[in-house]
């Protein structure tokens, strides 16, 4: 073969090639035994990837009004079992079937069967009111009704829609603004109770705020709230079972000062001044049932229970 057909062989190969490379196979080059090169072409044509299927979002409006993102509560029931150790004020003796949940501030005692608590239990120190009263604390607007799924029976924030019933806190938010998960958590419906509107934005708020007022000044309140049960048996709710308390209390323990007092308002519009609301912590328990301080020294508690000077607070 002479030198001029060979280059033309070796033109018509690399023309061959690169009409081949056009069309994007695989090449691949390797090395002969003989030391020159043979381009090995792949007639498999490289497949362009396909584009991904972009997956439909489903809606996730909730169907409760009352939702927004970022404001669903961090729900932190605990057991006896897990539960961090707790004071033994927070301890109360309630007649049977009623249910202790402990949650970051507030201990509850839930009653299944009427479906509120029966006492709500927590302290509120000086620094806590301190952290409340801040302009960078918890805003109660951020933070809405919720039932709490972990508590059977609790309502759900609609089941007291139209009943002529507001909401009522037992303990109130202003005392929980120190800390999100404790406003958070204030807001469950296991911490409510259905109260008169007159009295939740009347007398019974003014008490709230004075107790408010006391921590600070006293350094550290232990605070029991909760309704009395009369013989109405009123209820409310879709399916009549949240029961209407008669009448409400709030029993007050100031640890440094030695000091105790108990508050009986009735569940109705006016009523008067805190004066005449002021009564001792052995009445409470006569129309309730519980007992409060069961862990404290027995000649101790009696004497708290038998205190009802109101000069004494003010």
């Amino acid at each position: 073969m002479t030198i001029s057909t060979h280059n033309r062989m070796k033109r018509l190969i690399l023309i061959t090639i690169i009409a081949l490379l056009a069309l994007q196979p695989a090449v691949e080059l390797r090395s002969l035994t003989n030391g020159g090169p043979e381009w090995h072409i792949t007639a498999t044509a490289q497949a362009k990837p396909k584009k991904a299927k972009k997956a439909k979002r489903k809606s996730t409006k909730h169907k409760s009004k009352n939702t927004s993102s970022g404001n669903v509560p961090v729900i932190s029931t605990l057991t006896s079992s897990t539960a961090p150790a707790r004071s033994p004020l927070l301890t109360v003796t309630v007649p049977q079937g009623n249910r202790r949940v402990d949650y970051k501030a507030i201990t509850v005692y839930f009653n299944r069967s009427l479906r509120i608590p029966v006492c709500v239990a927590y302290e509120l120190t000086a620094t806590m009111v301190s952290m409340a009263d801040a302009p960078g604390a918890e805003k109660r607007r951020n933070h809405k009704f919720y039932g709490d799924p972990n508590v059977a029976g609790s309502p759900d924030w609609g089941d007291y829609r139209k009943s002529g019933y507001t909401r009522g806190h037992m303990a109130p938010a202003m005392d929980m603004r120190w800390n999100h998960q404790a406003m958070a958590e204030c807001f469950l419906m296991t911490n409510i109770c259905p109260q008169i509107e007159q009295l939740n934005n009347g007398p019974w708020k003014s008490l709230e705020e004075s107790v408010h007022r006391w921590a600070k000044r006293d350094g550290s309140i232990w605070v029991y709230t909760g309704p009395i049960m009369g013989s109405r048996g009123q209820r409310i709710g879709p399916q009549h079972d949240i029961a209407v308390p008669s009448a409400f209390y709030k029993v007050l323990y100031a640890p440094r000062q030695q000091r105790a007092i108990a508050f009986i308002y009735d569940n109705q519009a006016g009523g008067g001044g805190m004066a005449r609301h002021a009564t001792t912590i052995a009445e409470v328990e006569r129309r309730t049932g519980i007992t409060f301080f069961p862990r404290m020294a027995a000649t101790t508690a009696r004497a708290l229970k038998r205190q009802c000077d109101l000069s004494q607070w003010r």
